[in-house]
């Protein structure tokens, strides 16, 4: 089954997780089991469950949120195998045929012994077993277990742009543009429709929930409290993580944070200050939470970015730059139809390259790549920033990303001058249709999905 395969939700989807999903099964027989992480209302559960309908006989989907005691107890007593698959067939009425059917742990962290069977489920052999998990590495939840080797793991983003574009019954125009990009050709008059469409992606978002009212409802404003509604569950979720609100705080701050344009995300701007070991754990919190995407300095611009990773200097960007639109207004009771209508057809009186940013960050994490930024002296008070870096074979491809038109690009001249034996591409990445400016490539915003 393709990644044409429809995920049904209020309205019909196609993920393309679901063809990683069909890989492990296919190559792995039972081998290991697959752990399908992602933030919460990313669309995990419904996935998985739908893969299980389709591609197995029978299955079984224990929702840890809210599976009886009795069934979890089942997990902390694994000498008798033959009796918990009993037990589980009895509680949910299915029956289990060997190696033509799967067990889903749906929120499995909320019963860490389940998790922590996987390694003697999978060496029994007779079933497949597939996990999803939210915060599922946070320390609390796994601090008593011994986690499983024998466990797969992928991650699980927001609707990246083509499977919003699919959402929409749009099969085609992402395959279309991917063809443009490959053909380096401008679109000319098609170019102002599909920044349009690239905007109304930035405004409902990648989150199932929140596509499903816009679909239902065409109305901004009821995006909006959809939106609202997945960040204030987040919000609860990162109190039960830290108590006293400040891992929200963090998270709550990251708009300002990136309008600022200061280089870096500064934690005690927002919560005030902190001990390094406190801020290390709220910081891994809120990256295993899969709600952001951090984006690091890099020391030394060269291939192996990773090698010059500065940990104490990043950007965090949200994983759907839907919600990242709504917090950038959250001092409003809700983003009025006005400034979503604005946004939509590039007329509001603010900068908001910052948006931009977040939307090529979500896009390029999309398509597989870390995130890594650059910045250098430019006098005694101001740096040059190269706001994304990427390693393509031996070489380094510089982006430099803005909201206008312009195709002004001095930080990226003077860094290809810095390293010119370094280079490969040079993007600059913008709001008008495809150009050359010398060695420059100028790219619209919506080809930059295909980096």
């Amino acid at each position: 089954m393709s990644n044409q395969q429809i995920i049904r939700m209020k309205t019909v989807y196609k993920r393309k997780l679901y063809d990683r999903l069909l890989q492990w099964k296919n190559e792995r027989q039972g081998k290991t089991a697959i752990l399908v992480e992602g933030a919460r209302r990313v669309g995990k559960s419904t996935l998985v469950e739908e893969f299980a309908k389709q591609e197995y006989k029978t299955y079984i989907l224990i929702d840890f949120n809210k599976a009886l005691k009795s069934t979890m107890a089942l997990f902390d007593e694994l000498s008798n195998l033959n009796m918990l698959f009993a037990a589980l067939q009895n509680t949910y009425n299915v029956q289990l045929f060997e190696r033509e059917s799967v067990i889903v742990f749906d929120e499995v962290q909320k019963c860490p012994m389940a998790r922590q069977a996987i390694k003697y489920l999978v060496a029994d052999g007779r079933y497949d077993y597939i996990e999803t998990g939210s915060l599922i590495s946070i320390r609390k939840n796994v601090q008593n277990i011994t986690i499983p080797s024998e466990e797969e793991r992928v991650t699980m983003h927001p609707m990246d742009y083509e499977e919003f574009r699919w959402a929409l019954s749009d099969n085609v125009s992402v395959s279309l543009l991917s063809q443009a990009y490959q053909q380096k050709m401008p679109l000319g008059a098609a170019h102002r429709q599909k920044m349009r469409e690239l905007r109304l992606y930035m405004l409902v978002g990648g989150m199932p929930q929140a596509v499903n009212t816009y679909l239902e409802t065409n109305n901004f404003m009821q995006v909006d409290r959809t939106k609202r509604d997945i960040i204030r569950l987040y919000e609860e979720d990162f109190k039960k993580i830290e108590p006293t609100g400040q891992l929200g705080q963090l998270f709550m701050s990251i708009p300002a944070q990136l309008s600022r344009s200061a280089g870096r995300f500064v934690p005690f701007n927002a919560i005030g200050g902190i001990s390094g070991g406190k801020l290390s754990e709220m910081l891994q919190a809120l990256d295993e939470s899969k709600t952001v995407v951090f984006c690091h300095h890099c020391t030394d611009p060269s291939v192996g970015m990773q090698l010059y990773k500065d940990f104490s200097r990043y950007k965090i960007f949200l994983a759907d730059t839907g919600l990242f639109v709504t917090l950038c207004f959250w001092d409003k009771d809700y983003t009025e139809n006005i400034i979503y209508e604005k946004l939509l057809s590039d007329k509001l009186d603010t900068n908001l390259g910052y948006v931009y940013e977040n939307v090529v960050a979500q896009m390029l994490t999309a398509a597989g790549n870390n995130l890594f930024y650059y910045t250098f002296p430019k006098d005694e008070s101001h740096n040059y920033e190269i706001d994304f870096l990427l390693s393509r074979g031996n070489k380094i491809v510089p982006l430099e990303v803005k909201s206008s038109g312009y195709k002004t690009h001095k930080s990226l001249d003077i860094f290809c001058e810095k390293y010119s034996s370094r280079i490969g591409e040079r993007f600059l990445i913008y709001s008008k249709d495809y150009a050359k400016d010398g060695m420059t490539t100028c790219l619209p915003v919506y080809l930059a999905q295909f980096l």
